[in-house]
């Protein structure tokens, strides 16, 4: 198979203050790591933070458009600035150095057309398990309006007088307690271990323990409250708590981060941004009503909770992990015809 170099393949359009683009023209916004190269479907102008390539005679615009945003080009890319980091706009003459395959135009065309035919059937795939997804996730939505919907047959209180407020000092040497959205309060080393910001000092920080109900001060409305499953220490914007009328600290849990995440507590939030509805000032928070059933309801709520959660989680899972799988195939597939791996007119 020939090779040559993207100068070859393509030609580079002049600067102007707007670039004139026609259909099959190549648009760079020189962030290809990030997937910023596209070819043009109809015919319009861009600005000069963009690069124009208009394709030579010869050249299938489609066969290099799947070419151009394979993962082993996309590599190639790196490994010739391997200096640059995500985000860092790429220079034309760095641009150009890498390599390309040129097969017969016939061939050419032949990779475009089993690539569009074969993606569009796993993208298919991929579409109909994120809306199982989304579907399985407004299921239980749906369940939680059931369990926490309404005040009938509920007593109905300030959460001051549903719960404690714990000010424990920092315990030395343990690691840092997390609240996350998904409901998990656990040590961020049970998570991963990088994109943290962390405190040379733990001015403020206290103890957290197993069983303690954890509510972010920030992000609790976003449902970050939970009960912890780890010995450690949380920062000052979290409330540390625990129920003081008999009531379950699970159930309350869950009522609290159903109130977040239906908007509720954003109605009782003195200050409201556009990523934050704080709570941090204990005073404010104890102020939220909280309606309760007996506490025998309240337990089978959890028990109803933890099994739809449950069987719920594991289908999103199931199918989380069929379209990582289809995503990596479909990636696979690119790199194997585009590089002439597979002879796709057999394939067809």
């Amino acid at each position: 198979m020939e090779v040559t170099g993207n100068n070859v393949v393509l030609n580079l359009q002049g600067q102007n203050n707007m670039k004139h683009v026609e259909p099959d023209d190549f648009i760079i916004h020189l962030r290809s790591f990030q997937g910023g190269l596209e070819r043009a479907t109809i015919t319009g102008k861009v600005s000069t933070a963009y690069t124009v390539l208009t394709p030579r005679n010869g050249v299938v615009a489609d066969y290099y458009r799947w070419l151009l945003k394979s993962d082993g080009y996309i590599q190639e890319l790196r490994t010739t600035t391997n200096q640059l980091r995500d985000g860092q706009s790429i220079k034309y003459r760095d641009f150009v150095k890498v390599v390309l395959p040129v097969p017969p135009e016939d061939e050419q065309q032949a990779i475009a057309n089993y690539l569009d035919r074969e993606t569009t059937q796993i993208d298919t795939l991929i579409a109909e398990q994120r809306r199982l997804v989304e579907m399985m996730k407004k299921r239980i939505l749906s369940f939680n309006d059931q369990c926490f919907y309404g005040a009938d047959g509920k007593r109905t209180v300030l959460l001051k007088r549903v719960l404690r407020r714990i000010d424990r000092p920092a315990f030395p040497g343990l690691g840092v307690v997390t609240a996350y959205r998904d409901g998990a309060v656990t040590l961020r080393s049970n998570r991963r271990e990088e994109g943290y910001t962390f405190s040379e000092k733990e001015d403020g920080y206290q103890e957290v323990r197993p069983g303690d109900l954890v509510f972010h001060g920030l992000d609790g409305f976003a449902g970050a409250v939970g009960i912890s499953d780890s010995h450690g220490n949380a920062t000052p914007v979290y409330h540390v708590c625990e129920t003081i009328a008999g009531d379950d600290p699970e159930y309350v849990a869950f009522l609290l981060r159903y109130l977040g995440t239906s908007g509720f507590l954003a109605t009782q939030a003195p200050n409201v941004r556009q990523r934050a509805v704080d709570f941090r000032n204990w005073a404010m928070f104890a102020r939220i009503p909280l309606s309760l059933p007996d506490f025998a309801t309240q337990r089978s709520v959890v028990r109803n909770i933890r099994e739809q959660t449950a069987r719920t989680d594991t289908l999103i899972a199931e199918s989380e992990r069929l379209i990582e799988l289809s995503q990596e195939r479909r990636a696979a597939l690119i790199t194997a015809a585009v590089t002439g791996q597979m002879d796709v007119r057999r394939e067809g």
